[in-house]
């Protein structure tokens, strides 16, 4: 893969920081955009801007159709033949999706969700927020790799991420999904940190839920998607109510459309959509397995630059991890480190990451980290340790 190639697709690495190019490593975050998605999202305000579903008028047909032409993609991408597609803001609305209108109505007192230390805080808090059920968590080992789930036969709903977001841990999804459902449970994937990465599947993995934004797989802000199997939708109420999401409405009451259209009320981000579309389109003609391969390949030659460094602390399994690369710089404070980078150009993330259960579970306040994605060399992995032998002299850890 040639990701000197993929990057003049990228008008922001035009950019220069403090006179020096960017080096951009927080696509964790939100990844970049190429001009495929750009043009893609231009081209429908341009050309095709209408509302879906409703008009019969031409230019809101082609919009229909690339709105709905999204939602097919997005299901073959991940493998959801015998899943609904339901367009969200992004990841943290789907797994409220699911919480509110799955969980509050199934779940009853005395039965339990479990999910694990390792989680984003879109997937605490949510499961906090309901009234009744008992929370379990699985633990984290020393090196970053997920411990026993806390399950039996009371457990309603497993709720873990693929790919954590701090140490790069890639959870065996496939059979945590075999024991959910050996034990009477669902599954809920968030896959934000997956999706955009490697191969996945829902029919082969087996997992009843899953939940990614849209950002961080080369698509704009603003939609992501809930996949959930469709037995399964016929079991859940929706999160909004209004317009567009209905099958009739009287002064008495309304019934709903059937699923997806259930889930989707008002005019929702149909250029969004389209960008995401795009993104795809992006994705599937470099390969999902060359990215993986590719970010991995940065991920181990950072963990070789940077291990030999004094005083330099790495989170998360030695192998077998994702393209996130979390670290500790001595004592020296998360923020302090990105700060010295960033005069250098280098875009990290420092912070707690919104997974602080995480923080406190390794017994720091926060921690650095930079992950690549299908733009990033190895050039800039050499570009990062040496900031950071910058940083430590500067800092003087």
């Amino acid at each position: 893969m040639n990701a000197e190639k993929i990057r003049r697709d990228f008008p922001i690495f035009k950019r220069r920081i403090n006179g020096r190019p960017l080096v951009f490593l927080d696509s964790a975050s939100t990844s970049q955009k190429p001009v495929q998605v750009l043009d893609a999202m231009e081209d429908f305000y341009r050309n095709s801007n209408s509302n879906v579903h409703r008009p019969v008028y031409k230019i809101s047909e082609e919009a229909t159709e690339m709105y709905e032409s999204a939602r097919e993609k997005v299901a073959r991408f991940v493998g959801a033949r015998d899943h609904h597609v339901i367009f969200t803001n992004n990841c943290t609305e789907a797994i409220n999706l699911v919480a509110r209108g799955w969980a509050q109505r199934n779940v009853k007192r005395g039965e339990s969700i479990v999910s694990s230390v390792m989680e984003h805080h879109s997937n605490i808090v949510p499961w906090q927020s309901l009234k009744g059920a008992t929370l379990r968590f699985a633990d984290v080992g020393d090196s970053g790799l997920l411990g026993d789930l806390p399950m039996d036969k009371k457990t309603r709903l497993v709720s873990l991420t693929h790919v954590s977001n701090v140490l790069g841990t890639v959870n065996d999804v496939k059979k945590i999904a075999k024991e959910a459902h050996e034990n009477g449970a669902l599954f809920m994937m968030d896959g934000a940190q997956s999706v955009p990465h490697m191969k996945v599947d829902v029919g082969k993995i087996g997992c009843d839920f899953l939940a990614f934004s849209g950002h961080k797989m080369l698509g704009p802000t603003g939609i992501g998607a809930l996949v959930v199997r469709k037995d399964v939708a016929d079991d859940m109420d929706p999160l909004l109510f209004g317009s567009g999401m209905i099958r009739e409405v009287t002064l008495k009451g309304t019934t709903f459309a059937d699923a997806p259209m259930k889930f989707e009320t008002g005019t929702p981000n149909i250029s969004g959509a389209v960008g995401l579309s795009a993104a795809i389109d992006y994705l599937e003609k470099v390969g999902m397995r060359n990215i993986e391969r590719h970010g991995r390949s940065l991920t181990e030659i950072a963990m070789r630059s940077l291990g030999g460094m004094d005083k330099m602390k790495i989170y998360g399994p030695r192998k077998n991890r994702s393209d996130v690369l979390s670290f500790s710089l001595g004592d020296a404070h998360s923020h302090d480190v990105a700060t010295i980078l960033d005069d250098r150009g280098i875009a990290v993330r420092s912070g707690h990451h919104c997974a602080q259960p995480l923080m406190r579970r390794f017994g720091v306040g926060s921690m650095t980290r930079a992950s690549f994605y299908l733009y990033n060399t190895v050039d800039e992995v050499r570009q990062l340790a040496e900031g950071l032998g910058e940083s430590a002299r500067v800092l003087k850890v």
